[in-house]
């Protein structure tokens, strides 16, 4: 019997512009280690004043890394949250404590749709092949999920699993990520993320899920760092979040 192969993913979040700067000696220091793709979750116009379209020369460093075979994803529109105000407990807190910047919570169906395919239309402007969206913060409304149905991508995702689209079938795929905004959050979130590695030392996949904020902190940045090469001494194969999809569904095929 052959031995499944396993995976990880790295997945650099909140990509715009003006977090290239954040990012640009972590992607140096992966790209020293050699073929590791990553997966680029791309923000249009970041918090509305970072348009991509107004920015060429980040679309260049965009255009070099899908040359290298590196995955652009859809990441929301502006990924923030001006929608009407929370009406109750609940999404006072998921809106206004866990995240200003949750997009697509509360967006209907029309809307998440319009803003979807104001994403998608840019991809095409520049030639960007597109497969998968990520919604800030992880969190999409019903109506989100029905517009999700209705457009040619092939998966979304929460922080534990992908999904097929459009029929939204779970995949579990666990990932890594932390809150950084502060000392003691940098502290908890690495005590939680070895308990969950060895928690998940024989998942078929690991995600490591980056955002800008943890490479601003050098013991984040490192952290990030380790763990990659960590895993790919054990014997993870490093690749794209579409590319590992890929790979599930041949293997479901030929075990049919």
């Amino acid at each position: 019997m052959v031995e499944e192969m396993k995976a990880v993913c790295l997945v650099l979040h909140d990509v715009a512009p003006s977090t290239w700067a954040d990012y640009q000696p972590f992607v140096e220091a992966v790209d020293a280690l050699g073929d590791v793709p990553m997966t680029w979750l791309v923000v249009p116009d970041f918090h509305r004043h970072d348009a991509l379209d107004a920015n060429p020369a980040f679309r260049r460093v965009l255009d070099a890394r899908v040359a290298r075979g590196d995955e652009l994803a859809l990441h929301g529109y502006y990924h923030d949250d001006q929608e009407p105000m929370p009406n109750n407990p609940r999404d006072w807190f998921m809106r206004r404590v866990y995240t200003h910047e949750g997009e697509f919570y509360r967006l209907s169906r029309e809307a998440a749709l319009a803003r979807l395919h104001a994403g998608l239309d840019m991809f095409q402007r520049y030639d960007w092949p597109v497969q998968g969206f990520v919604a800030p913060a992880w969190l999409m409304s019903d109506g989100t999920r029905q517009a999700l149905r209705e457009l040619p991508l092939s998966y979304t995702s929460s922080p534990q699993h992908l999904y097929r689209l459009p029929d939204f079938s779970a995949i579990d795929a666990p990932g890594l990520v932390w809150s950084a905004r502060s000392a003691w959050r940098r502290g908890v979130s690495k005590i939680l993320s070895d308990q969950r590695e060895q928690r998940w030392r024989e998942a078929s996949v690991i995600r490591l899920g980056l955002h800008p904020v943890d490479m601003r902190h050098r013991f984040s940045r490192d952290y990030w760092l380790h763990t990659l090469q960590r895993l790919l001494a054990e014997g993870r194969v490093p690749l794209t979040k579409i590319d590992w999809l890929a790979r599930q569904r041949g293997q479901l095929e030929r075990a049919a």
